[in-house]
Order: structure tokens, then sequence, then C-alpha cells
């Protein structure tokens, strides 16, 4: 009787298959390894079928599987993993994947939880979605660490909002005090935002606290965000740190206060500066939120449009600065996150803002984050939304972010040539550090996939003389992949380098709103390149440890700096035992031969003992010199010296050469664990 016909609806059958599933016609789970291959103890060679437009590719696959999964390869494979404790599924799962062209995308969406309990969502792009891939990368090969299985690695790195507000401030601010905070607030926004004219900040310093006068609130809420900003970003102290909640939550409550119902552009202003203050404090929830309000209310007054006539030059740059600093704020974070930006389909007509009229006179740095952020937003959007990083993709992106490179201004490229005021002059270096970082971190997000597969390769290769572990044809490195791997790793080298210069000038701010997620996100780079690696690279060692003590210092009033500060102290750890246990456990040795006689050698020397000796090494056949010809019959008499192929010492012993055997204690089992082997 035949089998009734099931609906499309109700099948559950898996989209893609492996190949040892496929061949047997057997249900598949459709993850990688799959059940059935990690039941029967394939594991390592469970890949899943691509179909391929060519004839030639599903054969060679079929043919490489087959020779994969022979008795003597998958018995020589299970003892290889045993005895280098890792797990069946570690070395193919950063391996390109047959049939698919470019760099398969390794890193994946995630949910975490906010420190409410909620679940938000993460991008494959973010940095947290490179960590998670990195700490299963280090669990696959060294087994459960402190880095690993942190207890807060499914939180989004925030903290809590403080409950210590003071209601009142005892003494009001003097000018001078408010002009130091207002100084220290351009210096934190340089090169990032630029909302206000000269003659704006001078009013609204000294400005009354709030009446009734709708337009004296908005400017108090204005003054009050600032110097929240400069309090924040200044050095930590108690009543600095009184100042900022205050001001703060005074600013917050009057952007609250009714204002969300008319649209207008101090709102905008507002609310910008104040998710830049949430990314300070850590929140960048609220700060992701606080950009949307300020992007729709943006485009409700059409400031994404340019070219009004009707409107006066000084207003025209006034709405192109403020939608500048909200462009780049916002696509700068969400590249971060890796969420969709509230700008990124609200462009200007004219797409060169440097050829507009009313951006001639404005700051050079804004104008290139600008057009560095939707480079940026570009990079995310044309790789990350397919399955695979193209290699002609990125290498168009990095021509464009070269081109970029080459129209900035000389005033970009290097420290002030005339003499300045410090503060000024600590504004200009600021400023120039954020818009070249901001570079560095979208190449690293163009490179990072092809780096992703390259060191997979080499992590592989590490393990390659291992006898059925991986094959040879698996562990060779794509070219242009490599290329793209090694700019990915000297973009990173370059951030750090740049801000260990400015930090070892003392011209760091006690809280660097974003330099902090870039820093951190370029240490990982060169943390994961150490881990691949049995040798010390100098270089890298020296761009991680600045990049730990740049963070060590931010962390002294960033709570987001000292927990990314203890992620990269566990990675460092994690790549210390990874060394450890490669010198612990050198490759097994594949030779299928051995001499066993030799005129010139004992059996118990240390060549013979240690593996074969090849015939033009020292004691080898080829070794005989050509005066010594072996005698034949009865003439042949034995040389002096000569003596039996064994020690005289080893006579009484019952096994001779066995004191040398050393049993370990117990053996490293690989780590299992059902979340990471789907």
């Amino acid at each position: 009787m035949p089998r009734p016909k099931v609906l499309p609806a109700n099948r559950l059958r898996a989209p893609e298959a492996c190949l040892a599933c496929r061949a047997s016609k057997k249900r598949c789970s459709g993850t990688f390894p799959c059940t059935k291959c990690i039941r029967n103890g394939r594991a390592d060679t469970c890949v899943p079928f691509r179909r391929s437009n060519s004839t030639s590719t599903p054969r060679q696959t079929n043919n490489r599987y087959k020779a994969l999964n022979s008795p003597a390869s998958l018995d020589s494979g299970r003892r290889a993993r045993t005895s280098l404790s890792i797990a069946p599924n570690s070395l193919p799962q950063l391996l390109p994947a047959p049939g698919i062209s470019g760099a398969p995308h390794k890193t994946h969406s995630r949910m975490l939880r906010n420190r409410q309990g909620e679940r938000v969502y993460i991008g494959r792009a973010a940095s947290l979605s490179f960590l998670q891939l990195l700490r299963d990368t280090v669990t696959q090969h060294i087994g459960p660490s402190q880095f690993s299985h942190n207890v807060r690695r499914e939180d989004m790195l925030e903290t809590d909002t403080p409950d210590e507000v003071p209601q009142t401030f005892q003494s009001d601010l003097d000018i001078s005090q408010e002009q130091a905070y207002v100084r220290t607030f351009y210096i934190a926004t340089s090169g990032f935002i630029n909302v206000f004219s000269d003659t704006e900040t001078s009013q609204m310093l000294g400005t009354s606290p709030p009446t009734n006068d709708s337009s004296n609130k908005t400017m108090v809420a204005l003054r009050d965000i600032m110097i929240a900003i400069g309090a924040q970003s200044s050095k930590n102290d108690s009543a600095i740190t009184r100042v900022e909640r205050y001001f703060f939550t005074r600013a917050q409550q009057c952007a609250f206060a009714g204002m969300l119902e008319n649209p207008s552009f101090n709102m905008i202003r507002l609310f910008i500066l104040m998710a830049f203050y949430m990314m300070g404090a850590c929140r960048r929830n609220a700060a992701f939120m606080y950009l949307g309000v300020a992007a729709r209310a943006a485009a409700a007054l059409g400031l994404h449009l340019t070219g009004f006539a009707s409107l006066e030059l000084d207003e025209q740059q006034k709405r192109m600065r403020v939608w500048m600093s909200l462009c780049t704020l916002d696509l700068l974070s969400s590249s971060i996150l890796g969420r969709p930006p509230a700008t990124a389909n609200l462009h200007p007509e004219i797409t060169d803002v440097e050829a507009t009229e009313s951006s001639r006179a404005m700051d050079d740095s804004l104008i290139a984050s600008y057009n560095m952020s939707r480079i940026l937003a570009e990079i995310v959007s044309r790789l990350y939304d397919d399955r695979a990083a193209s290699t002609e993709v990125a290498e168009s992106l990095l021509d464009k972010l070269k081109q970029w490179s080459n129209d900035l201004p000389e005033s970009l490229l290097s420290s002030p040539s005339t003499p300045q005021e410090r503060l000024a002059a600590q504004e200009h270096i600021i400023g120039s550090l954020h818009v070249a970082c901001a570079y560095h971190f979208a190449v690293i997000i163009v490179t990072r996939p092809f780096l992703i597969s390259v060191l997979g390769v080499r992590l592989a290769r590490l393990h390659q003389d291992s006898p059925g572990v991986i094959q040879d044809d698996m562990v060779l490195e794509d070219p242009a992949h490599a290329n793209l791997a090694n700019a990915c790793v000297e973009s990173a080298l370059y951030m750090i380098q740049t801000c260990m210069e400015v930090h070892q000038s003392r011209l760091l701010l006690g809280n660097m709103c974003i330099l902090k997620a870039l820093v951190f996100a370029a240490a990982l780079i060169p943390g994961f390149s150490m881990f691949s690696q049995k040798e010390v690279d100098s270089t890298l060692e020296e761009a991680f440890n600045g990049a730990l003590e740049i963070l060590r210092v931010l962390s002294q009033q960033s709570a987001q700096a000292a927990h990314y500060y203890e992620i990269l102290n566990l990675l460092r750890n994690a790549i210390d035992e990874q060394r450890q246990r490669l010198r612990e456990n050198p490759p097994a040795d594949k030779k299928y031969v051995s001499k066993l006689f030799s005129l010139s050698n004992r059996r118990s020397s240390p060549p013979v003992q240690q593996g074969l000796l090849s015939p033009f090494e020292p004691g080898g056949v080829a070794e005989l010199a050509p005066s010594q010809p072996l005698a034949a019959g009865p003439q042949y008499t034995e040389p002096e010296g000569s003596g039996f192929p064994f020690d005289a010492a080893d006579d009484g012993a019952p096994f001779p050469g066995w004191e040398g055997l050393e049993l370990p204690l117990w053996d490293r089992f690989p780590f299992i664990d059902g979340t990471f082997l789907n």
C-alpha cells in the first residue's frame, strides 16, 4: 500500500542535507555536523551538499567524501581527536563550505538580553556576534574556559539606570564652570557631532532655568545636555558625577515634556545629544531609540533635502550640520550593533556633500565622518545581507574607502601645524582620531569575513600532520582571502597604534563614548590571530596589550570599557592555554616505516626512537663513505668499535627501552555541547 501523500507545509525535510545523508538517502537534521554524523562518529567530515551548475564539482566533492569516510580515515580521525582534544566539529566549522564562492559568513545574528531581561537583536555584522564566534572557536579547541563561558555573555553589556539622581543641585554652576564643561563637550563630540554655531553656544551659556516659555525650555535643555556630556567625559570625580546626572536628568525631562507631539529643529538636536550621552553611559539600546526619534523628526522637517533656494545660507548650513551629525552617529552606532539604521534610506539629493555651497565653511572632520558613515552603511548592506561575502564586492568597497582617504584634507592627516591653545589642539586631534578610527573600523568590517576564513584554515593546519583529522585540499588558503585577511589585521593594528599615540600624549578624555567600542572591535582581530598561531608575534602582542591599556584607563569611569577589558583579559588567558597545549601535544608522527638495522647507529639512539631517518641524514644508508666498501665473503672482518644494535645495560630489563614511556593520567576529551553543534 503506498504511503499517503504529505502536504508540503507538513513536511519536515531539511532545506539541505550533508553528503553522507544524501548518499545514504537518509533524513538529515540540516545542521552541520548533523545528528546522524555525530552519532556515527564522523562529525569531522560532515559538510553540506551544494548544488553546482558544473558537472565536475559534485563528483569531486563525493570523491573527497568517500576518501574522508574510508574505514582507515575514520578510525585514525577518532584517535587524533582524542589525542588533540578537539571537538569533532571544530575544524570544519571555520573552513569554507564546498560550492560557495567568496567567504561564507560564520557570524550570525543573535538575541541578547538587556538589563530588564528583554531579548534584543544583534546583527551578524556586530562586534558582539564576532565575539561569540571567537568564543565558540576557543571552546572547540581548548574546551570550556572563563572566556567562552562567562556568566554574562548573553547580556547586552549595558548598565542599569543610576538610582541616585540628585533632585536638586545645591549651587548653580558659574560661567567659568559651564564654559569648562562645554569645551570638554566639543572635544568629546569632535568629528562626530557639530550641531551648534559659536553664536548659539555663547547665547546658551548662563541661560536662566526653565520657565513656561517653550523656546527657553529647549535652549536650557540643550545647554544641560552639553554640560552633562562634558561632565561625563571629564576625569572621574564624585562631584562631577553629580553634575552629569543632574543636568542630564533635567534635559531628559524637558525632552519628553510634550515635545514629541510637535517635531522641531531643537528637538532633533536634543535627541542626538541624548543618544550620544547614552552611548557614553553604556546604554546603547536607549541611544538607538533616541536616534530613531531624531531621524523621523528630521525626515518630517526635510533635513535630508538640500538646495532650498528660499533658505538663507546660514540656515542651510545649520540644517546640513545637524543632518550630517545625525547620519554619522546613527550609521556608525548601527554598524557596531549590526542593526538597520534609521537614516539608511534618507539620502540628500546631492550625493557629494563637499560640492554644496553651504558646506564649504563647515567642519572638515564632520564632512569626512559623514561620507565615511555612508560607505559604512553600504558595506553592511552589500556584504552582510548575502550568504557569503563576495571578494569582488569587498574589493570594490575597499576601493571606495581608498578614494575617500585620498580625498581627505591635509588637516585631518596630522597634528595641528600652527601653534594652538591646548584645548583647541586637543579638539582637533580627537576629531582626527575619530575619523581615522571610523575608517579603520570600516576596513575591518569589510575584510573580517575573509580573516575568519583564513584563520580557520590556519587553525586546521596546526593539526594537519595528525592523520585523518583534515585533508590537504581543505587547508589551502585562497590567495585573495589571504590578502583581505592581511588588510583586516593591518587596519586593526593601525587603529590601536593611533589610539596609543594619542593616549601616550595624555589627550584622551576620561570617557570616550564611541572609541572604546571601536578599540574593542579592533582588539579582537589580533587576539584571534594570536590564538590561531603557535609562534609569538611581537607586533600582534604589542597591539593587543595596547588595546588592553587603553580600555584599562577608560574602565575607571566606564562600565562598558571595564567589561571589554575583562573580556580581553580572559581571551589572553585562552591564548596562553592554546599555546601551552600546542607545545605539549605536538603533531603525531605520520611515519609508516622505520629503520630496523644499521651498522653506524644503535637502536636506542634518540633519532631512531623519534622516527624514521632520511637516507641522507647522518647515519643513513647514503652516508656510507665510498672509501669504506662492505667486504663480502670470508675476507670481511668486524671493524673496531662496532657493537650489537642494543645496549648491554638493557640486558636485565624485561622490556628494554620502555622506561621512557609516559602514560597520561587522563585523556583530554573534547568538549561537546549541543549549543555549539547546531
